[in-house]
């Protein structure tokens, strides 16, 4: 048994206008935009970028190689794969590791700092943790040589497939492919295909749980029957950053089906893929099922949202109410004092009394004053929301 290469890779959603700025950058280290250009050098030597090939396979493609021996494919709708040629005894999690590392350290910064301004990308506004399928290419392995590595990471196996070019076990992160017909395109095309679809349904899951973290948050604040004055603006604050990212995520799930349907349609035409296809085909459907029940979720979300906002906000009015009745309470003393002593006796002349007086009443006026935001910031204001049933969703 001979282990041939190890690929791992990822899925961010891009367009083949990003890939051209990530051209430019291979080739020059530079980019039209503000970034800081002694950074955007030492980014780009870190990479240790030998070659860098334009091409289409379907999809345009940047095929990149590297001193670290490394090989990298970047599509124009997003999809990244790196591939390491083993040349060496084999040393199953060292060279690994070895692949990870570089595309945690060295690719991942680059690519993260060249698109640093705008929307953030989904995997940092999900906080998305990158976990890698790692996909073992092996040539002459026998059923027992691929079972043994599985029992070296992960002992269970999910599933088994076998066709005239490759066979596959799979765990659930590594993958263990038999090259058989010792043709690596074949192999890279359904390496491709498994990375998408697996980073795909990661997003769509990450979205899933966003929509229940925010959706509970937004229930905590609300679940609470009063609130005093000073907390009003506060949570305010929260449910319109909460409202901020929910309107940035839509918009990346509403792109999504667009990829879903771009992949499944060359997938579809590669003969590579047609064997394997009858395994996984049906996920391109399923998926899409999915996005549309994320999408779904997502739109109550935004509804739920905007009803706390509204909510929240005229909580805010009636406190700014309060405020001005308080503050008319304080005025309306002022003037009585000052007509109390137009009416008496004891009128205050510019003396050392008038002068005294003078302060007495803005002390007194001061202090009510006081009292009146004191009282208003520790009153308690009523939620009042329309009961729902969280089974129902």
């Amino acid at each position: 048994m001979k282990v041939e290469k190890i690929y791992i890779g990822g899925w961010f959603q891009r367009t083949t206008l990003q890939l051209s700025e990530i051209y430019d950058f291979l080739r020059y280290a530079s980019s039209e935009l503000k970034l800081d250009k002694k950074k955007l050098v030492k980014l780009h030597n870190n990479l240790g970028v030998k070659t860098v090939q334009f091409d289409i396979e379907g999809l345009e493609y940047l095929k990149i190689t590297t001193e670290d021996n490394i090989d990298i494919k970047i599509f124009e709708d997003g999809l990244i794969v790196l591939s390491y040629k083993v040349n060496k005894e084999f040393s199953l999690f060292t060279d690994i590791d070895n692949v990870a590392k570089y595309y945690e350290t060295k690719l991942s910064p680059s690519l993260n700092y060249l698109f640093s301004l705008g929307a953030p990308v989904p995997k940092e506004l999900a906080n998305i943790e990158t976990v890698f399928p790692y996909f073992i290419v092996l040539n002459n392995a026998t059923k027992k040589n691929i079972e043994e590595l599985l029992e070296k990471t992960e002992k269970e196996k999910y599933f088994e497939f076998k066709n005239k070019d490759y066979d596959v076990i799979r765990g659930d992160k590594y993958y263990f492919i038999n090259n058989k017909n010792k043709t690596d395109s074949q192999v890279e095309r359904y390496i491709e295909e498994q990375i998408f679809i697996r980073e795909f349904k990661a997003q769509l899951h990450r979205y899933l749980n966003l929509h229940r973290i925010i959706w509970e948050r937004i229930d905590a604040v609300k679940e609470n029957a009063n609130v005093s004055g000073k907390d009003i603006i506060k949570q305010t604050s929260k449910i319109d950053g909460y409202n901020k990212t929910i309107n940035l995520i839509d918009g990346r799930i509403n792109q999504m089906s667009t990829y879903l349907k771009t992949r499944e349609r060359i997938a579809k035409s590669d003969e590579h893929l047609k064997e394997s296809l009858e395994m996984i085909g049906y996920r391109y459907e399923t998926l899409g099922n999915t996005l549309s029940y994320i999408q779904y979720l997502w739109d109550m979300t935004q509804n739920y949202v905007k009803q706390a906002q509204s909510l929240f906000k005229d909580l805010q009015s009636e406190v700014t109410d309060k405020s001005i009745n308080n503050l008319t309470i304080v005025t309306s003393m002022g003037v009585g004092a000052s007509l109390l002593g137009l009416f008496t006796e004891s009128v205050p002349t510019f003396s050392i009394f008038g002068v005294l007086y003078f302060f007495v009443l803005a002390l007194i006026g001061w202090t009510v004053n006081i009292i009146m935001k004191t009282i208003s910031k520790n009153r308690k204001y009523t939620i009042t929301d329309i009961e729902y049933d969280k089974d129902i969703k």
